[in-house]
């Protein structure tokens, strides 16, 4: 990172109340040290930075990422619901090695980059067990690439087929037989192996911080929970789960503990201000008011939530309750991309979706402010996702002749409304241009793009036996989920569902 003055010169400069003017910009040590009108003074020896004809805007932060998808993009088939793809998750990072750990961490922070995103957290699944070596292969990559991120192994302590209860007994004889002797690691193991990591983490925590990510409350014992509650409490990191993303998952776990899953969390005190919860799409108003009392925060993916049909988060009534609230991307495998623009402008039209009541849709500005200060929050990074003094210099350069931008009116509407990624010319995190005119400057693209295709070559046949059992069973465990809804219990009426069976 340069410590030397940096000044931004002549850029259409978005204040966080949406606002746009040309403003200078003086960047000392990675930080925004001024702001103010075009040409005033600075050292002499200041590097000079144009941004004439130029928007600027904070970098998008993703919330919610798994960067393991990337090597997995394609892969996963158009029609799955969640709990089909979750039937094949671990079938394609089962033969990975380090440097493929590398390679699809690389790999991701490479688009997000492209795409205006300058940080994210990152839920990684290693199998059986996650490890130094791996997550610090990871946590590099993200180095390498010059981005912002908090690092979590993705760890459970129960199968698919022993989280969901009855989906064993549902299942053909043959089938069932097949996957009722499969097994996690066991936690003890798992939580050895996260203290390990959390222990041995060498990395600047003003750039890469650890966490950890229990994957899904069905699929974690109550004493995995805990452990994990503990273990972040003891190392003070944070912690992020999959919180009641399908509607499979709530009413499964309303059968399983006779009350909601948020209910369930809070009794286990798991809920905390540490906790964030990825997805959330399947709260009725009480667990929200839970969620909001124990200060979790949110972080919305709506790109996968529709790729999995999976639901539409009540995002305002979240915002309402006070809830913090971040946009993610989720992983390359089920949101096809890391497009924090395409993320942030299907978060604002959702929000539309239930009818007329205009004053509850989530405005350009809110969208914005989710996908930058909301999810700055989610990370826990306490100066990023704002243009402002004292805050990183973490900017995103977009060209003004693009032509979502032409005739200029709205400058903040037509990026959040239109926005592709595509007018991005220049990305700086902490000070440092890491992308471009068209660029990435930190890592090599060809050799990923190289890399990428031998992993694929080579990974794919060693996977297509798991693979092919794992989409034997896929279709099975569709039906049994998408019968969960069907089943009158009285979760679905607090959720207001229709069912059309």
């Amino acid at each position: 990172m340069d410590k030397h003055a940096i000044v931004v010169r002549g850029g259409l400069v978005l204040a966080p109340a949406g606002k746009c003017s040309l403003q200078d910009l003086l960047i000392e040590d990675g930080k925004i040290v001024a702001i103010d009108a075009p040409g005033f003074g600075v050292s002499a020896d200041a590097e000079v930075v144009s941004a004439a004809d130029r928007l600027l805007i904070p970098g998008l932060i993703s919330s919610h990422t798994h960067s393991h998808g990337a090597l997995n993009r394609g892969a996963v088939d158009d029609k799955v619901s969640l709990e089909m793809f979750l039937t094949g998750g671990a079938s394609g990072a089962e033969s990975r090695g380090v440097k493929d750990k590398y390679l699809s961490t690389a790999l991701s922070a490479a688009e997000m980059i492209r795409k205006g995103c300058t940080a994210c957290y990152d839920l990684s699944a290693e199998f059986p067990l996650p490890s130094v070596e791996g997550i610090s292969a990871m946590a590099r990559a993200y180095r390498d690439a010059g981005m912002r991120a908090v690092v979590a192994p993705m760890i459970a302590d129960k199968t698919i087929y022993e989280a969901l209860p009855g989906l064993l007994e549902a299942l053909p004889n043959d089938i069932r037989s097949r996957y009722a002797s499969l097994s996690s690691a066991p936690g003890t193991a798992t939580i050895d192996a996260c203290a390990q990591i959390l222990t041995n983490w060498d990395f600047d925590r003003r750039w890469i911080r650890p966490a950890l990510g229990p994957s899904i409350p069905l699929h974690c014992s109550d004493e995995f929970l805990t452990e994990c509650a503990r273990l972040a409490s003891e190392y003070g990191v944070p912690l992020q789960t999959h919180l009641a993303e399908s509607r499979a998952q709530a009413f499964l776990g309303q059968a399983r503990y006779a009350k909601s899953l948020v209910e369930h969390l809070e009794d286990l005190d798991f809920l905390s201000e540490r906790l964030s919860v990825a997805h959330a799409i399947w709260l009725d108003d009480d667990d929200i008011e839970r969620l909001a009392q124990r200060g979790v925060r949110v972080a919305h993916n709506p790109c996968s939530n529709l790729r999995l049909g999976s639901g539409v988060a009540p995002v305002r009534k979240m915002i309402e309750n006070g809830i913090v609230v971040g946009i993610g991307t989720d992983a390359s495998s089920t949101s096809d991309g890391q497009n924090m623009f395409e993320a942030t402008r299907l978060a604002s039209y959702l929000s539309r979706i239930d009818g007329f009541e205009t004053e509850k849709w989530l405005s350009a500005s809110d969208a914005l402010h989710l996908a930058t200060e909301g999810s700055a929050k989610v990370l826990g990074f306490e100066r990023i996702g704002r243009l402002a003094v004292g805050y990183e210099a973490d900017i995103v350069f977009l060209r003004l002749d693009s032509p979502h931008f032409v005739p200029l009116r709205a400058p903040l509407i037509q990026m959040v409304f239109a926005e592709t990624g595509s007018s991005v010319h220049t990305v700086m995190i902490g000070g440092r241009i890491v992308f471009h005119d068209g660029k990435l400057l930190t890592l090599d693209e060809g050799l990923l793009r190289r890399d990428a295709q031998e992993a694929a070559l080579r990974l794919d046949p060693a996977n297509d036996v798991a693979l092919a059992g794992a989409a034997s069973v896929a279709r099975f465990v569709g039906m049994f989920c998408a019968a969960q809804g069907c089943t009158g219990h009285p979760l679905r009426r607090n959720l207001g569902v229709v069912c059309e069976c």
